[in-house]
């Protein structure tokens, strides 16, 4: 709907833009309306408002009746109803030979009238918001988790723990185990600390809530180390979507065998070349397609500063080619963890 104030804006400026030489259609067509409706505005020679919200509307031949919300009401609140949704009410109704109303039209009765809340004793469902985590720069918030490898025969697995730096994207450390446990996570853990050099700088780890997650020997681990645990919200699957993306990654790449590994050694072998191949190889698109391990050490501030040069001087030696700025380079900043929901991300900072 358009209000009166606006349809007189609108007629003012079609009017001013005519006595200027405009065609009336074009001045229309700027303002997204046509010129029929413009004339329907003025019929009578006096502005119209828009009668929609106050147009008389026939009430529906199958609506309730005052009567019949009122007894809808009264039952709802009877005691033996007073803590059931109608989902309940509606059939213990039917069981007893009476139908009033639908359910929906028990839900719409009740939402008019607030009573639509929460029935019984229990407590309504909290929605959590997840703890919210920044990275400025590498070793600040790894996340790590755990997938299944196949093993030789249908049915068996192994374990590819993985830890995962936020902020460049690079694997940190990872371990194939024939067991899930929290001893193996802690162990991964330990020679992630010592290969990063990171020492008792503050840490993040970021993991979901599965019992390696939680086990005593890795949750002492972590304090040991000076390392603050994060968490997933129970059944979110996107509080952990970069470990999750590296293992869809993983499992795709060309010569995985998906028919499963012969031996333990076999998977590890592989894992290490992939690791290999994505710390150093990759380019990584989170990151503007530069590798992991670029990213990690900083050498990704001159790449991405050649890139934009080589397009500034792309762009100068034939300008007819381009309609608009060249490609952005600018190099990804802070990072964030379950960032909130009108939050990028990541954000950018100039290179």
């Amino acid at each position: 709907m358009i209000s009166t104030q606006d349809r007189q804006d609108a007629i003012e400026l079609i009017d001013e833009a005519v006595k200027a030489g405009a065609r009336r259609g074009r001045a229309c067509q700027e303002l997204g309306i046509c010129e029929r409706t413009y004339r329907r505005w003025q019929q009578g020679g006096a502005l119209q408002s828009d009668r929609r919200p106050d147009a008389a509307r026939p009430t529906p031949a199958n609506a309730l009746s005052e009567a019949e919300r009122k007894r809808v009401l009264d039952l709802v609140c009877r005691p033996e109803f007073a803590s059931l949704p109608p989902s309940q009410i509606v059939p213990a109704l039917a069981d007893q030979g009476t139908y009033l109303a639908s359910e929906s039209s028990f839900y719409r009765i009740l939402r008019a009238h607030g009573l639509q809340h929460r029935r019984g004793q229990a407590a309504a469902p909290s929605k959590r918001e997840p703890r919210r985590h920044q990275a400025h720069g590498p070793n600040q918030i790894w996340v790590w988790d755990i997938t299944w490898l196949p093993g030789p025969v249908a049915g068996t697995y192994y374990y590819l723990y993985l830890m995962l730096d936020l902020f460049s994207r690079k694997v940190v450390g990872w371990e194939i185990f024939a067991k899930e446990n929290s001893a193996c996570a802690a162990q991964v853990l330990r020679k992630a600390s010592l290969a990063e050099r990171r020492g008792l700088e503050p840490l993040v780890l970021h993991s979901d809530n599965g019992s390696p997650m939680k086990g005593a020997t890795m949750l002492a681990t972590l304090q040991k180390l000076g390392i603050a645990s994060s968490f997933s919200r129970p059944g979110v699957s996107d509080d952990n979507a970069q470990a999750e993306a590296f293992f869809r990654t993983l499992k795709y790449r060309p010569g995985y065998p998906t028919k499963g590994f012969l031996t333990l050694d076999a998977a590890r072998q592989w894992v290490c070349k992939f690791v290999s191949w994505y710390n150093f190889e990759h380019r990584h698109s989170a990151i503007k397609f530069v590798t992991p391990a670029q990213r990690h050490g900083g050498e990704d501030v001159a790449v991405l500063l050649a890139r934009d040069g080589l397009y500034q001087q792309a762009k100068a030696a034939r300008p007819e080619r381009w309609r608009g700025p060249t490609r952005d380079w600018s190099r990804p900043g802070v990072v964030w963890l379950n960032p909130a929901p009108d939050r990028p991300k990541e954000t950018e900072t100039a290179v």
